[in-house]
């Protein structure tokens, strides 16, 4: 199955312009999805989509293609499905790359779990569904425990007493870390750009991850959360080597 990787990354952001190209440990924060996107074994081809000729360079130096994306499809309303759609009819034109499926990549995750967009395609090919996400359990920001504030007055959102954790129901949210969908599927949410999820399909699959396997830079924040991550990792293999030494040794 042919399979061509979408890296996401436009330049705009109200929240932190640019931040495809900020520094996270000395590499700039798109470089560890073109990692990613490198290690996966079954994406035939890897495109960067961006509005951004730095961006676009980076990709090509890394031996990637890229696509210039149009300003009209490079704002905070701009929906995915047409951003999809735009590089596929591209790669098609200049490259004469057909594709069978497409997995989406934001260019601002420097981390996701591991094998997750090859896990991905293969639950796509295996099942003949739509598409498939990554999610993860909302946790205890689940709607049961939410509540509406009108001025001071607290309304819970769902009526009910439920205090442990263990008796709500589990729910999940999309972390963001991969998203595939079948070409077909994608040429259906062509014929249907007012709903702008119709790319989805109707045979919708996901996959469970675990909290903090999958980490989005949309804050300054969000670029301290992933550099303690990265080091954390880095103490924890370090750590690992040790060990295996001074077994080694003993």
């Amino acid at each position: 199955m042919n399979v061509l990787g979408v890296v996401l990354a436009r330049a705009g952001s109200k929240g932190l312009p640019n931040k495809h190209l900020l520094t996270l440990q000395g590499r700039p924060v798109i470089s560890y999805t073109l990692e990613h996107a490198r290690a996966a074994g079954r994406l035939t081809r890897v495109v960067v989509s961006s509005d951004c000729p730095l961006v676009r360079r980076f990709g090509i130096a890394n031996g990637f293609d890229a696509v210039e994306r149009p300003a009209d499809l490079a704002t905070d309303t701009a929906s995915v499905q047409d951003v999809m759609l735009h590089a596929v009819d591209q790669m098609k034109v200049q490259h004469k790359f057909d594709a069978e499926a497409v997995v989406v990549l934001y260019g601002n995750v420097p981390i996701r779990p591991a094998a997750c967009i090859d896990r991905a395609i293969e639950m796509l090919e295996s099942t003949g569904c739509d598409s498939v996400r990554s999610f993860i359990p909302v946790g205890k920001w689940h709607p049961g425990w939410m509540s509406r504030l009108k001025g001071d007055v607290v309304e819970a959102v769902v009526p009910g007493s439920i205090h442990r954790r263990q008796d709500l129901e589990p729910l999940f949210l999309h972390d963001g870390g991969v998203v595939a969908v079948t070409r077909a599927s994608l040429e259906r949410g062509r014929a249907n750009r007012s709903d702008p999820h119709a790319f989805f399909g109707v045979d919708r699959r996901g996959f469970a991850v675990e909290p903090g396997d999958t980490v989005e830079i949309d804050s300054r924040r969000d670029l301290y959360i992933a550099d303690g991550i990265m080091r954390e990792a880095a103490d924890r293999a370090e750590q690992d080597r040790e060990d295996a030494r001074l077994r080694r040794a003993s």
